[in-house]
């Protein structure tokens, strides 16, 4: 049995192969049925004269997404997907599709979530989770050739990475745990063994949140460096965001013109990106309009106005101290902020980068420990990393959807990932 995507190995022989029907068109005594296994779609031809009676018949009454096998003879076909076609010559039914619920018309949103399960199937869907899985890779691929060592960190923790009002809480034997909004806090802790690590993996927020940019369960890279301050963290986090964006130019690039992104926006993205500080921001939104004052956090809505000023994601970096993180380090020019950074994507994305650089002093670790009212004893181990050779590093955190969105030109991240969790929905 052959695959789709080996066709052009094997024209003018015999093959099988095994798919899904993607479309049936008859026109009077020939029929095209278009077959998706996978790696490709390829158009089997059928002409009644030249068929058993019980082929052809067999043929005319296929329904969406009935699970086949096909034997023809493939042929050149440059009007067809992949340049190449079957003269189909059998045809056996391996799994019917009576009434397939998703037909080619308008359904509604909640109707196509109700049915992820089978919405998977669609063209575009096919498209955006494929380049999801290209960056996924490259993200590896680019670790991985830097020497980066991958720490699998747990998804039941008993300490706070970021905001206590956005835990999902369980009981775990009688104590509270939480879902982890972030692996840092491990990685940072496997940093001394292997100098520079990441974490890669679910994460959870319990934001009461129905915007287009949020998921409650969200997939996120996390690399931590050792000896780098948090100018040397912005530079490292251009490099890997232009890094991805150009592996899913190289390899995904019929899946970014099916979605009719437009690459020419892509294209420009390369080192370096503006760089903009929190007061500066903050001055530039006023000047647009925002009601933000000095103190806040940029939302949504004002991280749009940013990017617009911009064809390059934009770093906004040290946020003051109250909006951000226990873990930041304080800036030593301006101890009212911490030397951290958020990375916005143009075209109004949002933030899909977030870093800092940490904390490695112990004292003031654990102050800020005391003024985030933060249970000392859930943070000993934490603090044993300040205790025993100290040193200064610095990380973030890539949010994989909201980069694939932006990447991809789509509007909202539940497209960005197989099953999506949002707070009203936990089906399929």
């Amino acid at each position: 049995m052959v695959l789709v995507k080996d066709l052009s190995r094997y024209e003018g022989a015999e093959v099988t192969l095994a798919g899904w029907v993607d479309q049936l068109r008859i026109h009077g005594k020939v029929a095209f049925v278009v077959v998706r296994d996978g790696t490709g779609y390829v158009q089997n031809v059928l002409v009644k004269k030249e068929l058993p009676g019980e082929v052809w018949d067999l043929a005319v009454s296929l329904s969406q997404e009935t699970c086949v096998e096909v034997t023809g003879v493939v042929r050149a076909e440059p009007r067809s997907p992949g340049g190449y076609e079957m003269g189909l010559a059998t045809l056996r039914v391996l799994g019917p599709s009576p009434e397939y619920p998703i037909q080619p018309k308008e359904h509604g949103v909640e109707f196509l979530l109700d049915h992820r399960h089978l919405w998977l199937r669609s063209s575009q869907q096919r498209a955006g989770l494929r380049v999801r899985s290209e960056v996924e890779q490259a993200i590896h691929d680019f670790l991985y050739e830097r020497d980066f060592v991958r720490v699998d960190t747990p998804i039941l923790t008993g300490s706070i990475g970021e905001h206590a009002g956005t835990l999902f809480t369980t009981d775990y034997f009688g104590e509270d745990a939480y879902l982890a909004q972030t692996g840092q806090l491990y990685v940072e802790a496997a940093c001394p063994a292997f100098r520079n690590v990441y974490c890669f993996g679910p994460t959870f927020r319990a934001e009461k949140s129905k915007t287009r940019r949020h998921l409650t369960e969200f997939w996120m890279v996390e690399p931590e460096l050792a000896f780098v301050d948090s100018q040397g963290n912005m530079a490292f986090q251009e490099e890997f965001v232009s890094y991805l964006v150009e592996r899913a130019l190289e390899r995904c690039r019929p899946e970014l013109e099916y979605l009719e992104r437009d690459l020419s926006r892509l294209e420009k993205v390369k080192p370096p990106f503006p760089r903009v500080s929190y007061t500066e921001a903050v001055a530039r939104l006023q000047e647009k309009g925002s009601r933000i004052q000095w103190g806040q956090d940029i939302g949504g809505a004002d991280e749009t106005l940013l990017s617009e000023d911009h064809d390059l994601p934009v770093f906004v970096y040290n946020y003051p101290t109250g909006v951000k993180a226990f873990y930041m380090k304080e800036n030593p020019q301006d101890p009212s902020t911490v030397l951290c950074d958020d990375l916005i994507a143009p075209e109004g994305y949002g933030e899909i980068i977030g870093g800092s650089q940490r904390e490695d002093d112990l004292d003031r670790l654990l102050a800020r420990i005391h003024e985030e009212d933060l249970p000392v004893e859930a943070y000993a181990w934490y603090l044993d990393l300040r205790r025993y050779g100290s040193f200064p590093h610095s990380g973030f955190g890539l949010g994989l959807e909201r980069t694939v969105a932006w990447i991809t030109g789509r509007r909202h991240i539940r497209e960005m990932i197989a099953f999506p969790r949002l707070i009203n929905r936990l089906y399929p």
